[in-house]
């Protein structure tokens, strides 16, 4: 995948808020040029990983932390002044299929149900014929096993992917991917969530209309309430708060 050498990218390409180093250039520029794990970050993810130790170390571990949401944007803005740009799981994963369906390479999916899975290969087909792909579908708990860890290491391994996209929940999937990065024989690792969904279209991402007024969250809200309610309800001014405190120099 051309581009610029990816320490210098990061390098000059990297905004601080809060606690994290957040990317803040074009897709385009990366060169993946060593094992690179890619997770998001947004309002949700950063009050749930002020609680999960394992969790922020994961996403501090990232080798690039997109800013997904309005809330992670309006911060950056906030405490440094910066335009970032939101980058969505979707966008990443539409990027490098893109790329991917180019070099005529491998990517693996690991996450979701036998029939999600299903619904991702047959579109791919459709819209990314050169790629190569393969697929497992873990146990749908919260912890898994040495046992269930390794089978699907080795369900990787004897694929040998270019990009892995691990699609198991916040923040479940974003600590394995950290935990087990350097056991998978991959280039790219990355955790997205609910873009398995959206892609095999079992559910429906909001148009490009409210994602480019920023009022995704809004539209999800009141399609989902019951699950939606306490991650931007909630969480989302008590985001606000933790930004207010963090902006006049207050800790914890």
């Amino acid at each position: 995948m051309a581009g610029y050498n990816l320490d210098d990218v990061l390098k000059y390409s990297t905004v601080d808020v809060l606690d994290y180093s957040i990317f803040n250039s074009s897709l385009s520029k990366l060169n993946f040029d060593k094992k690179t794990l890619i997770t998001t970050v947004n309002q949700y993810s950063y009050m749930i990983a002020e609680k999960d130790e394992d969790f922020k170390k994961a996403l501090i571990g990232s080798d690039i932390l997109l800013p997904d949401g309005v809330g992670i944007v309006a911060a950056a803005k906030m405490m440094t002044g910066d335009n970032v740009k939101k980058i969505a799981g979707a966008d990443i994963h539409q990027y490098l299929l893109q790329k991917l369906n180019q070099e005529g390479a491998s990517c693996f999916y690991l996450g979701a149900s036998e029939s999600t899975l299903e619904l991702i290969k047959k579109r791919l087909a459709k819209d990314y014929p050169k790629i190569k792909v393969g697929s497992y579908s873990p146990p749908f708990k919260a912890e898994f096993s040495d046992e269930e860890n390794q089978g699907m290491i080795d369900a990787v391994n004897a694929f040998k992917p270019k990009v892995l996209f691990v699609g198991m929940t916040a923040p479940k999937q974003e600590k394995w991917s950290y935990r087990f990065k350097d056991q998978l024989d991959t280039t790219i690792i990355c955790a997205i969530g609910a873009v398995f969904d959206f892609y095999a279209e079992t559910i429906t991402r909001p148009s490009d209309f409210w994602v480019n007024l920023g009022l995704e969250w809004a539209v999800r809200l009141a399609k989902e309430p019951k699950r939606m309610a306490k991650r931007y309800l909630y969480y989302g001014p008590a985001f606000v708060f933790e930004l207010v405190k963090a902006k006049l120099g207050f800790s914890n």
